[in-house]
Parts: structure tokens; C-alpha cells; sequence
């Protein structure tokens, strides 16, 4: 099976996207060491600083279902929820046949 692509596209509240960088820095920094996760990117827009994409690669859903109960996604996502205007999560797969 091929590997799981996890696309977030995050729009945060006017005036958080400074506070909301520092903690989704610290999120990818801990999701780059969990087992299962070998790809964990987080990509801004100068122009559009409110804007965040998350681009994530997992071996399979299992390892992103760990990713989502581990202790430090579970505390990240208590102290981003008030920062997020819109959120959006989509699951691809990768499409290199040596992926």
C-alpha cells in the first residue's frame, strides 16, 4: 500500500499567526521523531501570513492514528484550537509506485 499524504490547510485568526507558527513548530519538530512519520512540512506564504499548509507523509493510517493520540499532537491541537479560523484536512495517497 502506498503511503499516506496528510494535506492541512489552516486559516488563523486575525492577529494569531505569529503565536499559532510557534506552536505548530514545536508540533512538526515532535511529529518528525513519532514512528510511521517521514515527512512532516510546514509551508507559509509571505504574502499570507494567516495562511499555513501542512504537508505529511505516514507510512499508513496507522501510524497518522498514532500521530493524532500522542501527547504532544493532543496538546497542540488544546492550544491551537482557539487560533484557527478554518481547517481543512484531506487524506491522499502517494502516487509514486516507489512511495
Amino acid at each position: 500500500m502506498s503511503k499516506l499524504v496528510i494535506l492541512v490547510e489552516i486559516a488563523t485568526k486575525p492577529g494569531a499567526a505569529e503565536a499559532f507558527a510557534g506552536l505548530i513548530g514545536a508540533n512538526a519538530r515532535a511529529s518528525r521523531t513519532e514512528p510511521g512519520c517521514r515527512q512532516f512540512d510546514v509551508c507559509t506564504d509571505p504574502s499570507a501570513p494567516d495562511r499555513v499548509t501542512l504537508y505529511e507523509i505516514y507510512d499508513d493510517d496507522a501510524a497518522f492514528e498514532a500521530h493524532l493520540r500522542a501527547p504532544h499532537y493532543l496538546e497542540f491541537a488544546a492550544a491551537a484550537k482557539p487560533l484557527i479560523e478554518t481547517i481543512t484536512v484531506r487524506r491522499l495517497r502517494l502516487a509514486d509506485p516507489a512511495g
